[in-house]
């Protein structure tokens, strides 16, 4: 028996995100019928993020124990051959039998992507969030700075979320903007049920103008969803890196 590691990309327009669900497609269920039909074991990945619907990877990992002769890092050339086009396995590789990507130490880079421009631009539509109220960028990386640190995230969380601790740590937080794009990346220990969606549609109230940047600090000590602003759509969000620490 041995445990694989995949390194696995997707577009998750088409996708009821990640996790495994009944009767809806999912990355997470893509892969274990690949798997299935390549190694002809009942096989049942592990996930290192569960992205939600519509939401896109570039370097998502997921782990499996199999008990084929066939080398864990010619997998993934056998694998693209099964899956979907949308789906691509970028790195297959042994690691330890213990190794579980959601126990060790992480650092995960989430990018979320605005179109601000008078129209829409088609080409961007599946991975970018359009809007045509005019941002302020500058304001919205001055909120960004209240964000970076160690906090209790309760207020952009999405309720319903059931996890022991929504005490999170945010090594940087940057917003740039490039002509009619504008770009949060923000990078952390882990993440909770929309928080980074709800941070961006904070961001995003604060460059319309309707809080002010440091009203970043009351909506983390409330603790509260109703504080913070709206959960931006999925479209925009992308995992764009993934470190192990340990």
């Amino acid at each position: 028996m041995k445990r694989v590691m995949l390194t696995v990309a997707y577009d998750g327009t088409a996708y009821s995100g990640y996790q495994m669900q009944e009767n809806a497609p999912t990355i997470e269920g893509e892969l274990n019928r690949c798997l299935k039909d390549l190694l002809k074991e009942d096989i049942r990945v592990i996930g290192g993020s569960r992205t939600d619907a519509g939401v896109h990877a570039l370097c998502n990992v997921a782990v499996f124990d199999t008990c084929a002769r066939m080398p864990g890092e010619k997998m993934s050339y056998a694998m693209n051959q099964r899956l979907p086009e949308d789906i691509r396995i970028r790195k297959a590789q042994e690691v330890a039998q213990g190794f579980h990507p959601r126990r060790c130490d992480s650092r995960k880079t989430y990018l979320y992507r605005i179109v601000n421009s008078a129209f829409p631009i088609p080409t961007k539509r599946l991975y970018s969030h359009f809007t045509y109220v005019p941002l302020d960028a500058g304001r919205m990386q001055e909120a960004a700075a209240f964000f970076v640190g160690e906090h209790d995230f309760k207020s952009f969380c999405s309720a319903g979320s059931q996890v022991e601790s929504t005490v999170r740590r945010i090594h940087s937080l940057e917003v740039t903007r490039e002509g009619e794009e504008i770009t949060i990346c923000v990078a952390g220990n882990g993440f909770l049920y929309h928080m980074v969606r709800i941070i961006a549609g904070t961001l995003m109230e604060v460059g319309r103008g309707v809080r002010e940047p440091a009203h970043m600090a009351e909506i983390l000590e409330a603790k509260d969803r109703r504080a913070a602003g709206p959960t931006a759509p999925a479209c925009g969000l992308c995992l764009a890196d993934y470190k192990f620490l340990s």
